[in-house]
């Protein structure tokens, strides 16, 4: 198969797909029907509940979905074949996360912009909440490791036995490192003239965008500061410490837009790449069911996630997005439209894989960045390194856009496990522990903390949770979503499959995953990893069956007269 028709084929799948299932969904929810303000309007705070326009809005989500997810999950799943992949990519991009994607954004701009787990207290239970919430927050701290490991990784200098920097070896990163400071400072400028000066959006967006391609030509050219990746760790946490609870049109806004456009350029350099290079995707079988990563079922649809569906993507939309969403009618080209771009990125990570066979490259960067660069550079030669640190600043603020994203979200989930809703507990007005523990302060420090020690003692050994525990968190954010609509009576049939089919995804994964620990922990020798999954793992499947008993429970015997 060439690259080139696979690209072609599923980029015509997805625009199907969008437009005639996604206008579907619209009329069975009644999207937009009621003539009322967003949260974004009706709450705007200046923090938190901020109306952003769809382009800028559009920025935030997708930066903040993508991460590494829609990169790394093809590059580890390519074994199972560039068929299984791909259909996997395209089936569940339309009928599965965008759904879940979208679902999650609309129900909880009808919950006043509250989190999954709100909407789960309201229409299962306060118990199912309480569950919920603590697994969310649990694994958004893993995110949090993880992402911050990526991030400093990215950024950090390698040294030499005698504890010199390598500066050879460092340059890439360095580059990287220095851009990425540059963007967060023409980020807050940015916001600054276009929410407090009023400047015209498209001239503010022309100055950005070259201002991102001056700040490109100085990363590359001027990049003084060599670390060690464990500085950046530091870094990154102070960073994420601010971000997470400074209002998101200094920051959170301007520098997702702006983001954007890399991501967009991104975009452009890796479909020239293909048209180019034209892959052969026969480097990779069409198909393999039992590869070294496990079994096709269930590996293939907890390895690649982002691409195809992603309960990390249902904590953003009803995180975040769901709080600055300018028109409920924005909700699809923005959850919808966005789950499906990150299906068109995870089909040209295949590309990339298939092309960088040819070059034998290792690890997921150089993978995708030197995939793509090999792709024009055999063309256009002496384009690779500007290419190559132009591919790797983007990855890195994907990963950076999901960081901060991601504490913003674990501090919504701490700050709401202490307050009942039901009564009208806010922040403001509770006393006690209570006042302090949902204080923004207080959850943004305890979040960071635990996310960067975990990033730095050995969070991948309890990564290979991740997987299994995202799933689940997709599952149940289709259950919640699913028992909603049917407690307003609108449609929910289109939930259940994708909803079934992740919880049986999820436990097979699990148990799959935690006979595999108990083994390690019988042979002897093991360290804390092993056990620590054993146990997660054990619990996980209580908690998908809890869930699950009661969900179904919910839809069979709805509870009228919910929010509409």
């Amino acid at each position: 198969m060439n690259g080139l028709v696979l690209l072609i084929i599923s980029v015509a799948v997805l625009v199907v797909g969008y437009i005639f299932y996604g206008r579907w969904l619209c009329k069975q929810w009644g999207v937009g029907e009621l003539d009322k303000p967003t949260p974004a309007h009706a709450l705007e705070d200046g923090i938190d509940y901020v109306p952003a326009k769809a382009p800028i809005l559009m920025g935030h989500h997708f930066s903040s979905i993508a991460g590494a997810g829609p990169i790394t999950g093809p590059i580890n799943a390519a074994g199972f074949g560039w068929l299984a992949c791909t259909l996997w990519i395209l089936i569940g991009g339309i009928f599965f996360g965008g759904v879940h994607d979208f679902g999650a954004l609309f129900a909880s701009v009808r919950h006043d912009g509250k989190s999954i787990g709100e909407i789960i207290s309201l229409n299962m239970s306060k118990r199912a909440k309480m569950l919920f919430l603590t697994f969310a927050y649990l694994t958004l701290i893993l995110v949090v490791a993880a992402f911050a490991s990526i991030v400093a990784g990215t950024f950090g200098a390698t040294f030499t036995e005698a504890g010199a920097v390598d500066y050879a070896a460092s340059e890439a990163n360095a580059r990287v490192a220095m851009v990425s400071l540059l963007f967060i400072a023409i980020a807050i400028v940015f916001g600054f003239l276009v929410y407090r000066r009023n400047a015209p959006m498209g001239v503010a967006s022309v100055v950005g965008v070259i201002a991102i391609v001056v700040i490109i030509a100085i990363g590359m050219n001027f990049h003084p500061i060599y670390l060690s990746k464990d500085a950046w760790m530091w870094i990154c946490g102070i960073y994420i410490a601010i971000a997470s609870v400074t209002p998101v049109w200094i920051l959170l806004q301007p520098r997702d837009y702006l983001s954007s456009f890399l991501l967009y350029a991104m975009l452009a350099v890796a479909v020239v790449g293909v048209f180019l290079a034209r892959p052969d995707m026969s480097t990779m079988p069409a198909v393999e069911f039992a590869p070294a990563a496990g079994p096709i079922f269930p590996v293939l649809f907890t390895t690649i996630a982002c691409g195809a569906i992603s309960g990390f993507h249902s904590l953003v939309s009803s995180g975040t997005t769901s709080k600055q969403l300018d028109k409920e009618t924005d909700a699809k080209p923005i959850a919808y439209g966005g789950m499906l771009l990150e299906c068109v990125l995870a089909v040209l990570t295949l590309c990339a894989v298939a092309y960088a066979k040819v070059y034998d490259l290792k690890g997921a960067t150089n993978i995708f960045g030197g995939g793509l660069a090999h792709m024009i550079d055999d063309t256009i030669p002496g384009t690779y390194n500007i290419l190559f640190t132009l591919l790797v600043l983007t990855y890195s603020a994907f990963c950076l856009t999901s960081l901060d994203t991601a504490t913003r979200l674990a501090r919504f989930m701490f700050q709401e496990f202490w307050l009942d809703s039901s009564k009208g507990e806010t922040p403001e007005n509770v006393t006690g522990y209570k006042k302090v523990l949902s204080n923004m302060y207080v959850s943004t420090a305890i979040t960071v903390v635990l996310g960067v020690l975990l990033g730095l003692n050995g969070y991948e050994k309890i990564w290979a949770l991740f997987g299994s525990a995202n799933q689940l968190l997709a599952a149940l954010g289709l259950l919640a979503v699913a028992t909603w609509l049917g407690n307003i009576g609108k449609n929910n049939k289109m939930f259940l499959i994708p909803m079934g089919f992740m919880l049986v995804v999820t436990i097979f994964s699990l148990l799959i995953n935690t006979k595999t620990q108990i083994g390690l922990i019988s042979a002897g020798g093991a360290d804390w990893g092993p056990y620590v999954q054993a146990i997660l793992g054990v619990l996980l499947v209580v908690l998908a069956v809890i869930l699950a008993i009661e969900g179904i429970q919910t839809i069979a015997h709805p509870k009228k007269g919910q929010k509409v």
